[in-house]
């Protein structure tokens, strides 16, 4: 489920010409800037983060989120196919995509998994230092999004960096390490 809401948030930005956060938007920005589909890049830019995954945070932890990175990015390539967006205001595609990536990826957090990329260091950074994940990956975001500019233009990133609050803010308000046991 948490893949499955992270791509929907996703096709809902890319159906907006909106950015977001962490390799998804790394992914949305190639995609706008070379025309390729944004699920095989979201792969290729998740490789290497998977070898840190697998060295700090453990086997079982990398299996489940090479699944979640693997059936989002399979997800995030069809799903246009199975529903069409023709038209998503900008600002509902930002909260509502956002949220919904948001969503995707504390459902995962929560049973020790990750889409990866970014969100695989900011758990690290969690997990080791004690750093909130939502504010770390908020730091990333920033350059991310700001790369964003000269390729989608001000008002798009204007409308990317509320998605990137959004995401960052359900991660934020509702992430706690130890909180749940049920995994």
């Amino acid at each position: 489920m948490g893949a499955s809401f992270a791509a929907f948030g996703l096709v809902m930005l890319k159906a907006a010409g909106l950015v977001t956060a962490g390799v998804a938007g790394i992914a949305l920005v190639l995609s706008y800037a070379t025309a390729w589909p944004i699920g095989p890049l979201f792969v290729a830019i998740n490789l290497p983060f998977f070898l840190v995954a697998q060295r700090s945070m453990g086997v079982t932890f990398t299996i489940k989120s090479l699944g979640a990175m693997v059936l989002l990015a399979a997800l995030a390539r069809f799903m246009p196919l199975w529903l069409h967006l023709g038209s998503v205001q900008p600002a509902f595609a930002a909260v509502f995509g956002g949220s919904l990536i948001g969503m995707g990826v504390l459902s995962l957090a929560r049973h020790k998994a990750s889409v990866g990329g970014i969100g695989i260091v900011s758990l690290l950074l969690q997990d080791r230092r004690g750093w909130n994940a939502g504010l770390t990956q908020m730091m990333f975001d920033v350059v991310i999004i700001g790369v964003a500019l000269p390729i989608v233009g001000i008002v798009k990133v204007g409308y990317s960096i509320l998605s990137a609050v959004a995401l960052n803010g359900v991660m934020f308000a509702y992430h706690r390490p130890g909180r749940y046991f049920g995994y």
